[in-house]
């Protein structure tokens, strides 16, 4: 794919981002009911796994999911080149590379937010998914590493690969420390550093620059837009995701009917059943919507049913009715 055949998706005015043990099929379905047209992601599929493990179960997905992008995580341009096809060939919209995670695992294989310090790897590897493929290859990375956080690094970088075709960067708005945090002090610890992203945009305006990072409501994502192309949201998302519910309206206007929580859980439930009959436990599809009645009436008890039924032998969808029938429906309000 050459740079001049690359088409921006307009869904990157607002994505949820990839979510390690979250952003499963299961959750993406749920999502797509709130909001036609946020950009989901897949969590962060490794290189490896696709190759020497089960694709099926990496790569499978329900149409109704797109527009979706699947991420990767790997270093080798070979390895990268021959999963991204095997992502296009899936029906993937986009292929992503990983260069932001920086737990310990991802470190080990050479891959994740240490490759910052390697952008000329990071340079080959999305040149060679380019020439492997037709949908856009994008980057997720961070404004730095360790001591290599001046804004004069993050710049040099996004230059480097953006020489060799990516034009499409999301940056995390903070930088990673791979030695004396955790991942989960990494979301956090870091300041967040909006301006620097902002300034990527000003230096870089042929580019398609998103942010991502600390970002917790649609009000907030409508004031980043000020400045970048795109926001993604992450982790409120997952626990509170009926913020998604006038994100099309409001950045995407598409004026459509709004479902209410009680709608889209009646919605998921012919959904579940046949993804029961496939063998999926119930409570690895339900742990998904726990968050969908935040700060309702009735949440905690929502949330409770389910916590105490889903794992019981023989559980089945009538724990979701009567889980939601301990919640008043309030139709479509929205705080």
């Amino acid at each position: 794919m050459t740079s001049s055949n690359f088409t921006l998706n307009d869904s990157h005015r607002l994505s949820i981002a990839p979510m390690l043990d979250w952003t499963d099929r299961d959750c993406r379905y749920f999502l797509r009911l709130i909001s036609k047209h946020s950009l989901l992601y897949t969590e962060m599929v490794t290189t490896g796994a696709l190759i020497h493990g089960d694709q099926s179960r990496f790569l499978n997905h329900h149409v109704s999911e797109y527009p979706l992008a699947l991420q990767l995580g790997g270093s080798d341009p070979d390895d990268l080149a021959l999963c991204a096809k095997w992502g296009e060939q899936a029906g993937y919209s986009e292929i992503n590379l990983n260069v932001g995670c920086p737990s310990d695992r991802v470190q080990n294989g050479a891959f994740g937010a240490c490759l910052m310090a390697q952008p000329q790897l990071v340079a080959e590897g999305v040149a060679a998914m380019q020439d492997a493929v037709n949908i856009p290859v994008t980057v997720k990375t961070r404004l730095g590493i360790d001591k290599l956080d001046s804004y004069q690094f993050v710049s040099d970088f996004i230059g480097q690969v953006a020489e060799a075709g990516c034009e499409l960067f999301i940056m995390h708005a903070r930088k990673a420390w791979l030695q004396g945090l955790s991942p989960k002090e990494n979301r956090d610890i870091p300041p967040l550093e909006y301006d620097r992203v902002y300034q990527l945009k000003q230096d870089y305006p042929e580019l398609h620059i998103d942010i991502n990072g600390g970002i917790k409501t649609l009000a907030e994502a409508k004031s980043h837009l000020e400045h970048v192309d795109g926001v993604m949201i992450g982790r409120e998302v997952y626990h509170n995701p009926y913020i998604l519910a006038e994100a099309d309206a409001l950045l995407f206007d598409d004026q459509h009917q709004i479902a209410s929580r009680h709608e889209i859980i009646l919605s998921m439930l012919p959904y579940i059943e046949q993804r029961m009959t496939e063998g999926r436990p119930l409570k690895s599809i339900t742990r998904h919507l726990l968050g969908i009645f935040q700060g309702q009436p009735g949440a905690r008890a929502w949330r409770r049913h389910l916590s105490e039924n889903v794992h019981l032998a023989g559980a089945d969808l009538t724990v979701l009715t009567d889980a939601l029938a301990l919640v008043p429906d309030t139709g479509t309000f929205i705080e």
